[in-house]
């Protein structure tokens, strides 16, 4: 089922995850782990990340430098499929525009079509280590809305090769991120407040947020966009915290505040132990609030963690 049917058909806030595909090397283990230790809580769909090239450099036993291009977490689309299978509940791989050419991107989008994967989150991503801006690939896309942009033209069985007899059509649900403190590179909030409105515009079904810690932040930005014009639904991101140094390093990662009172108690912190307790906590205060605010799904960025999470989730629902 497409995320917006599941959403417009809920009377209640539904529970959703997020995944990180497994490092290169490793089994499946650990994310089935987690989605059993979840499941018991209904999730209605689970994202899975994608992941571009990385550039690295790696000594030689000679001392020469060698430069190296990796892929530290292949293999999204088949972890994705596997759990649709495995579970029965609807995925949304995230489709990115850093890495990928516009012929990559639709042989993605062809094999999760045929693997009956209709949902996908399409962000622009990250630029590489090496580069100061974001550069986008050799025929690949600059910016989020061509990517929705291409999906949306797969929609009406328009593929690249213009020429392509009797093509079929592909019925994907589009989610786009939007950012309740802007995105780091944007000039201004409007500005990028006018960015995402482009992306739904040009045929986005719904938003999911970057994560916040003071919901106020959230339901100031649901305003601005409905202000905007902007009336798709708005799902809140949330990321509990589970390490100490977390305090300053998702602040300068993800350019975000923290509020105060969540400041002070990390500080207080001993250890990465405590730290998670005040991170659940803060977490469990935070989501029981939106869903008595009636958000539309409660998303929780797991980052590979599980067991906060089942915390949470068994708290709020």
């Amino acid at each position: 089922m497409n995320v917006i049917d599941i959403i417009n058909k809920s009377d209640k806030t539904v529970f959703s995850f997020e995944l990180l595909p497994p490092l290169k090397g490793n089994d499946a283990g650990k994310i089935y782990r987690t989605i059993e230790s979840l499941v018991d809580f209904d999730p209605q769909y689970i994202n899975i990340t994608t992941h571009r090239d990385e550039v690295v450099f790696v000594e030689s036993p000679d001392g020469t430098i060698e430069k190296r291009t990796v892929r530290k977490r292949p293999g999204t689309v088949a972890i994705a499929a596997a759990i649709q299978h495995k579970y029965n509940i609807p995925v949304v791989p995230h489709i990115l525009c850093g890495g990928f050419s516009k012929s990559e991107t639709e042989h993605v989008l062809i094999d999760l079509n045929f693997m009956g994967i209709s949902n996908v989150l399409a962000l622009r991503g990250d630029g590489t280590k090496t580069d100061h801006v974001f550069r986008p690939n050799s025929d690949g896309h600059a910016h989020a809305n061509e990517l929705v942009e291409q999906v949306v033209n797969l929609r009406n069985g328009k593929y690249l090769e213009a020429d392509l007899k009797n093509s079929a059509p592909m019925d994907f649900c589009i989610g786009v991120a939007g950012y309740p403190e802007k995105h780091f590179e944007a000039p201004n909030f409007e500005t990028d407040l006018n960015y995402l409105k482009q992306k739904v515009d040009t045929g986005a079904d719904y938003i999911v947020t970057q994560m916040f810690f003071d919901n106020q932040v959230y339901y100031d930005f649901v305003d601005k966009c409905r202000a905007a014009g902007i009336n798709v639904p708005i799902i809140p991101g949330i990321k509990p915290i589970n390490l100490k140094n977390q305090l300053t390093v998702l602040p300068k990662i993800f350019s975000i505040n923290l509020p105060q009172e969540l400041a002070t108690e990390l500080a207080k912190c001993k250890d990465n132990d405590d730290a998670k307790v005040v991170g659940t906590e803060w977490a469990i205060h935070q989501s029981k609030e939106l869903v008595a605010h009636n958000v539309p799904s409660l998303h929780i960025y797991t980052f590979g963690v599980s067991d906060n999470t089942r915390k949470i989730v068994k708290a709020v629902f």
